[in-house]
């Protein structure tokens, strides 16, 4: 609706530099700036490398958004901008980016938890989101389950990775594999042509002596390990690696315990949707095994297309929308960048 405020989103916490603008649930414009070719070459992120990325794609990536959508800086109505978590350096050029803009154009402006916003997302897709719902947040540096009662208020953690997240676990694996970095796209091609039940890879906190204290953690540094040994003895013996086997058995099992564990909170808290948000979302076989195995329960799949669920601008300004329409205050002008910033803050 043209009354609806238009919101315009920073994104910087990691390796990609986004700028997202949207009006209610609409988005007119996501453009993205990725640093991830500089990063390829060291084998993961380095974040003074991302930092200075963020630095010269900024203003471009601003320009970008704004021709996209066909508005000017001068037609928002409000900035929000990634507070935390994230790399610090690389959290701060989005922040002070946010803050300059919105002091020049005398507008408001909305610190939002990145985590939150991975879940907001899914709105400019499917629309508002039911509430309350489970969400499963699987990235490079978080794996995590949360019940969301009231987004523009805050989330209630149910569980976390305790060791590796999901998305650093594809990483080391494919490293393993000789695959490229980013690890998670490469394992999923590979696994495309494997069989997913060649290797009985572990499947981490999922015994009936860690679910008592860890029903709803996360554990996938046993199961890199693992892959590794595996690998290891056959290179010793002289014997072919069969990739693609290892990686359509090591991506079973990570999307078997992360589908199992998301569905078992669902019933446990008596709710009929599941939001799937980060980068590993994009996976294939977490959608394709999600969907089948909530349909059996009759809980609802919702996860964004694949280019919504890395990180980008559209759910930052997706959760500052969200924010403005439930009426929360805008944050002060000197809101920090906070790098632990907590799942329970959802707006600083």
């Amino acid at each position: 609706m043209a009354d609806e405020p238009l919101i315009l989103g920073i994104e910087t916490s990691c390796d990609e530099t986004g700028v997202g603008i949207v009006r209610g649930h609409t988005l007119l414009a996501d453009a993205l700036a990725s640093s991830v070719a500089e990063h390829a070459r060291f084998g993961g992120v380095v974040p003074e490398v991302a930092s200075r990325a963020h630095l010269e794609a900024i203003v471009p990536t601003m320009d970008r958004a704004l021709a996209e959508a066909g508005v000017t800086i001068a037609d928002i109505d409000a900035f929000a901008v990634t507070s935390g978590p994230g790399l610090a350096g690389a959290l701060l050029v989005g922040v002070a980016a946010a803050k300059g803009y919105a002091l020049a154009t005398e507008k408001p402006v909305y610190g939002v938890n990145h985590l939150a916003a991975h879940v907001a997302v899914d709105t400019l897709e499917h629309g508002p989101l039911p509430e309350p719902a489970i969400a499963l947040l699987v990235s490079g540096g978080h794996s995590s389950l949360l019940l969301v009662d009231d987004l523009a208020r805050g989330v209630t953690p149910l569980g976390a990775t305790i060791d590796d997240a999901a998305g650093e676990a594809f990483d080391k694996v494919a490293r393993l594999l000789g695959l490229p970095f980013p690890g998670g796209p490469y394992i999923d091609r590979e696994a495309a042509a494997g069989d997913a039940g060649a290797i009985g890879f572990p499947r981490g906190l999922t015994a009936a002596k860690d679910l008592a204290a860890h029903r709803y953690d996360f554990s996938f540094s046993g199961l890199k390990t693992a892959v590794a040994r595996w690998v290891e003895a056959r290179q010793r013996a002289g014997e072919p690696v069969p990739v693609a086997d290892v990686a359509a058995s090591f991506q079973e099992a990570v999307c078997d315990v992360l589908t199992a564990k998301a569905l078992a909170a669902c019933q446990a808290h008596g709710v009929d949707t599941l939001v799937i948000g980060g980068g590993v979302a994009a996976n294939s076989r977490l959608r394709a095994l999600a969907e089948h195995r909530a349909a059996k329960l009759g809980i609802r799949v919702r996860v964004p297309r694949p280019k919504l669920c890395t990180d980008n601008g559209a759910m930052v300004a997706a959760l500052g929308a969200h924010l403005a329409a439930a009426g929360v205050a805008p944050s002060r002008l000197d809101l920090p960048a906070d790098s632990a910033l907590p799942l329970t803050t959802v707006s600083v």
